[in-house]
């Protein structure tokens, strides 16, 4: 059957249901002037929960969402949703960008422009990419998996074959961030003979490990960082990787329940010095949100950690990725191991400090971001059968 176009278009019932239970949330308590010390503010999220109700327009994000092209195709019986630009230039190189928690494909929007059509946004046509931008199995509107094991290397598996045999890319770049670098990890681990390399701004410790023998400075560094991160700010993923149903009941019945637990990490993970609405609008931050409301999959993206804990190495055992591997190294990103670490994983053929920016580069620093994606690539790109869907 194929890809099919698909567009968003989200019942009237569905909002007016929503509105209702924004205008009827229970609020809990606070102590006074503890700010975000406990968790997400009382005040500001009484703010974000009153404009989501009386300001916010998702009939105009929704048409600002079904601007990029989007289709719906069967991959290995799931229902894959994905974004598809076609580049503007001599030879676009296909290039997927997957996206993690609790982000959505709503992540590149900016990102999207300046890399299919570099022309347009000061750059080089050579430099245009054919972007295929998919909603990982089991968030937004691809489908919820139904059994388990769709972890990172399943998806891993499941995009290879919606680039290959459903859009007929023999050969194609990965980008990726959060969960999109741990797939983007499997992907160039163990496709490596249609993956033409990776580019992560994000290094995941599920590949390079926790701990090591390393006594350097940068080593000394790392431990020190991944042990603050273990004692602050790791709760939420032990708790998605364990007990996800336990806590689905609550975000999935509760807007503001599911707004408080998501814009707390928007808030903590990105370069903003405590004030998130210097990086992001309300606009966009609902946006993201309301992808998972109307789609109802918060519960089913938590349930990705509790599948990948689970989960196969993301590369075989004894082996690494050998696919030339970029890693852009955002200063306030989660987690930041060393170079050398990482190069015991990965084949690193580009290594850069940003200057500033966090967690979700794609939307924080956007220019960083397509500059060293674009820089990358361009000594690896090649020939790239274009079909498209």
């Amino acid at each position: 059957m194929g890809a099919q176009p698909f567009r968003i278009d989200v019942p009237d019932s569905v909002l007016s249901d929503l509105k209702r239970r924004l205008v009827d949330t229970r609020w809990p308590d606070e102590i006074a002037d503890s700010g975000w010390t406990y968790g997400s503010n009382l005040g500001y999220l009484k703010e974000l929960v009153e404009y989501w109700a009386d300001g916010f327009d998702w009939r105009a994000q929704e048409r600002h969402l079904n601007s990029m092209p989007q289709f719906k195709a069967q991959v290995d019986r799931l229902g894959v949703h994905f974004g598809h630009i076609k580049g503007k230039g001599p030879s676009p190189f296909p290039l997927i960008m997957i996206h993690g928690w609790p982000g959505s494909f709503f992540e590149m929007y900016k990102v999207a422009g300046p890399l299919t059509d570099p022309a347009s946004h000061g750059g080089n046509p050579t430099d245009a990419f054919d972007l295929i931008v998919p909603s990982l199995p089991g968030y937004g509107f691809s489908d919820r998996p139904s059994a388990p094991g769709m972890n990172a290397v399943r998806v891993a598996e499941v995009f290879t074959n919606l680039m290959v045999t459903e859009l007929g890319y023999e050969r194609f770049g990965a980008q990726g961030g959060d969960w999109g670098a741990v797939v983007c990890t499997a992907l160039g681990g163990r496709h490596a003979s249609h993956v033409a390399g990776i580019h992560l701004n994000m290094v995941t410790t599920r590949a390079v490990g926790e701990k090591g023998e390393d006594d350097s400075e940068a080593e000394r560094a790392w431990q020190a960082e991944s042990k603050a991160w273990m004692r602050d700010e790791a709760a939420y993923s032990r708790v998605q990787g364990t007990k996800p149903q336990t806590l689905s009941y609550g975000l999935n019945d509760s807007p503001a329940g599911l707004a408080g637990w998501i814009v707390e990490k928007w808030r903590t993970w990105s370069d903003c010095a405590g004030d998130i609405e210097s990086v992001y609008t309300k606009d966009e931050l609902l946006t993201n949100i309301m992808i998972y409301w109307v789609t109802q999959t918060i519960g089913s993206s938590v349930r990705f950690y509790y599948e990948n804990s689970r989960g196969q190495p993301l590369v075989p055992e004894g082996q690494r990725v050998e696919v030339p591997t970029g890693v852009a190294v955002f200063p306030k990103e989660i987690r930041r191991p060393p170079r050398k670490r990482v190069e015991q994983v990965y084949n690193v053929d580009r290594w850069t400090e940003m200057p500033r920016g966090g967690h979700f580069a794609a939307m924080e620093q956007p220019g960083l971001l397509v500059q060293d994606i674009r820089e990358f690539f361009r000594p690896i790109r090649g020939s790239s059968t274009n079909r498209g869907a």
